[in-house]
């Protein structure tokens, strides 16, 4: 396949930005889009210009790292995928393709694809976790009954891998189907009911402190999700967030 791609180029936080145009010949349908990107380098590096510096790890579609807008829509034209479980066979031999960042004032841009997502590690560190009692009279985990139900749900809640795609995708750049999964991981549990109360208050603070936006229940977050994370548990977040104000 012959493709036209449309890329956004920006040397970093501070400078200007803007879309470069590239050609790109013999590319089989069978790649996955970021060994598309990867052909694209070295043909780049050949003609000693400077690489698109885009963000990888597991290309598994498990870490969340692979964020990109790809002809308008996060992690592209596929759905409940990834960028890297994204195959050139989604695309026609001629097609132009436009290829941008995840864009969020809570995400600003590092270099050309790579966005800084640490608001999301910061938001983590605020309640996204349980205290243990390690005294030497820790109960197993194993042992504790939970209702399947609950266990399921909070599974569900558990696959988000905090790629952005909901932010990217939101008008108002809200993080709520994120923090919401990320609390409802654990207040569907008996470990994470101990501390819900302070958890929901202050991941939901610092997603505010981030800059985050207010979610209007546009649903664009879920339609996007590479994991299709419910809406369900924003409405869980909410109840949980408005109990937490009570007891405070």
């Amino acid at each position: 396949m012959k493709l036209y791609l449309k890329i956004w180029r920006q040397k970093n936080n501070k400078s200007k930005g803007s879309m470069i145009d590239y050609e790109i010949d013999n590319i089989s349908p069978d790649m996955s889009f970021l060994e598309m990107m990867d052909v694209l380098n070295e043909k780049i590096i050949e003609e000693n210009g400077d690489p698109v510096a885009f963000d990888h790890d597991c290309r598994e579609g498990i870490c969340g790292s692979c964020s990109m807008f790809i002809n308008g829509e996060p992690h592209g034209p596929d759905k409940l995928i990834t960028t890297c479980q994204l195959h050139m066979r989604k695309f026609k031999d001629g097609d132009t393709i436009y290829i941008e960042p995840f864009r969020a004032k809570a995400f600003p841009i590092i270099k050309d694809l790579v966005v800084d997502r640490s608001a999301f590690d910061r938001i983590q560190q605020s309640g996204g976790f349980i205290s243990i009692n390690t005294s030497g009279n820790t109960l197993d985990a194993n042992t504790i009954p939970i209702e399947k139900e609950n266990a399921d749900k909070a599974f569900d809640a558990a696959t988000c891998i905090g790629c952005g795609a909901c932010v990217a995708s939101c008008k108002n750049s809200s993080a709520m189907l994120f923090v919401s999964a990320k609390v409802s991981q654990f207040s569907l549990l008996p470990q994470g009911k101990v501390e819900a109360t302070d958890r929901v208050l202050n991941m939901v603070n610092q997603m505010d402190e981030e800059g985050f936006g207010n979610c209007t229940n546009t649903g664009a977050c879920h339609v996007e999700c590479p994991k299709g994370i419910s809406l369900d548990y924003i409405a869980k977040l909410n109840r949980e967030y408005v109990k937490a104000n009570i007891k405070k």
